[in-house]
């Protein structure tokens, strides 16, 4: 029996990400090539090309780290403190405010440089 070698490993993973890529490609080709057949026919085919492209894409290790990684995501995602409503609200006010502000600052400004040039050029 002969060992598999890391590279091996990694060109069939390179293989397995090429053939996902190539049944979503075909999947989606053949949603617009059959455009006289009906439209849950043509949905299907692609739902069943992206669920045999996720497939593929799972067995190889790019898959298996993407998935490993989503499931963490969810797991951290889980662990988040949300905001009360009110402390939304008040954030929102806030922000809302300091946008206000900022927006009259600005326009004094503008308008203080507006009148600086006017003078110095008579107008």
């Amino acid at each position: 029996m002969v060992a598999k070698t890391e590279s091996d490993s990694s060109r069939l993973d390179s293989l397995k990400l090429v053939v996902s890529l190539a049944v979503l490609a075909l999947g989606v080709a053949s949603f617009y090539l059959l455009s006289d057949a009906g439209t849950l026919v043509r949905v299907l085919g692609v739902v069943a090309a992206v669920a045999v492209a996720a497939g593929i894409f799972y067995t190889s290790s790019t898959g298996r780290a993407a998935w490993e990684f989503a499931r963490e995501s969810r797991t951290e995602l889980r662990k988040v403190v949300w905001p009360t409503r009110q402390e939304t609200v008040q954030t929102t006010l806030v922000v809302m405010l300091v946008v206000i502000l900022v927006g009259i600052f600005l326009w004094l400004l503008d308008s203080l440089l507006l009148w600086v040039v006017k003078a110095l050029t008579g107008q």
